[in-house]
């Protein structure tokens, strides 16, 4: 029955300089309404829908105001400096620092690694890239560096 996850939706404060910063993120514009603007993540599969509001300052949690991209391992891995040449940076998540990340979180039984950023209204978001399925494994979270030494 369910395929995939279609649509996401995040409060912004100036629909015009976050369609800059969604577009610079590689994301295309599908439709910008009235109400709300959305951009493909994959199209005709997903997209982001983002509503101008002045709801944009509710506080952060990882159930409000996230979203996480799918990414390739290597296009993780070549992440930071693809953002930093979009002047977008890499930020501090569960205490590492941006030249800690990519880290490997212990989803289990997944395992993921992931970088984090915000976008200009500071709603969190991610990269990532599963590295194990279907297989717990028991360790804490770690740099992705320190990963690949195990």
């Amino acid at each position: 029955m369910i395929k995939g996850l279609y649509e996401a939706h995040l409060p912004v404060s100036d629909i015009s300089k976050s369609i800059e910063f969604y577009n610079n993120l590689g994301l295309e514009l599908a439709h910008r309404g009235e109400s709300v603007t959305f951009f493909w993540i994959e199209k005709g599969k997903s997209w982001l829908g983002l509503w101008e509001t002045d709801k944009v300052d509710t506080s952060y949690h990882p159930s409000l105001r996230h979203v996480a991209f799918y990414v390739e391992l290597d296009d993780l891995l070549a992440a930071k400096e693809w953002l930093k040449e979009r002047d977008i940076e890499v930020r501090t998540a569960f205490n590492f620092k941006p030249e800690q990340q990519p880290i490997v979180l212990p989803n289990n039984p997944q395992t993921h690694s992931a970088i984090y950023f915000n976008d200009p209204d500071g709603n969190s978001l991610e990269f990532i890239t599963p590295i194990k399925i279907d297989e717990k494994i028991d360790f804490n979270m770690m740099e992705l560096k320190d990963w690949f030494n195990l």
